[in-house]
């Protein structure tokens, strides 16, 4: 439950029908669901990893950031529906419930891979999600956190990881 005593619910996913990736994080943080926008907390380096690799810069328009994801064939969604937290961290999530990841692969069936956000992200789609999913199943990659949380890794070891992961998953990027 979040302060107010409440379940919380993630938001719907971000996708085109041609997505090749789909990254996954675990469940918004407050500052997330306050501002009902993916990594909304300041620190989070997903918008500017997605900035220097797609053009998706924390510098644009939200609209815009997400318009560039879905340009590059990357789809952008949260393991969970819903669960029981207080605060931001995942180590509070309770009652975890998953999001209906068969009818969105079958709406995308071009995302051949699956990037997590962490290793919460990966730990709750192997054990709520994967045992029901039919074959042939999507590769799945665990990528370092771009939370605030995940202070021991350095920003450009972050960077160099997630370029290499979605280059592994088949998705252009931008020329440095």
């Amino acid at each position: 439950m979040n302060a107010n005593g409440t379940r919380v619910r993630s938001f719907a996913p971000v996708a085109a029908a041609d997505a090749r990736a789909l990254v996954l994080g675990s469940m918004p943080g407050e500052a997330s669901l306050t501002a009902v926008r993916y990594y909304a907390h300041a620190q989070n380096r997903f918008w500017p990893i997605m900035g220097a690799l797609v053009g998706a810069a924390p510098a644009l328009p939200y609209e815009q950031r997400l318009q560039r994801l879905i340009d590059a064939r990357i789809a952008l969604w949260d393991v969970l529906a819903s669960c029981e937290r207080v605060g931001s961290l995942d180590t509070a999530i309770r009652a975890p419930q998953a999001n209906d990841f068969a009818a969105f692969f079958a709406a995308h069936p071009q995302v051949r891979t699956v990037l997590f956000n962490g290793a919460q992200a990966e730990t709750s789609f192997r054990r709520l999600v994967l045992p029901g999913l039919a074959t042939p199943r999507p590769a799945l990659l665990r990528l370092p956190s771009t939370s605030p949380a995940n202070a021991s890794q350095r920003p450009e070891h972050k960077l160099q990881a997630w370029r290499e992961g979605l280059s592994a998953a088949g998705i252009a990027l931008r020329d440095e």
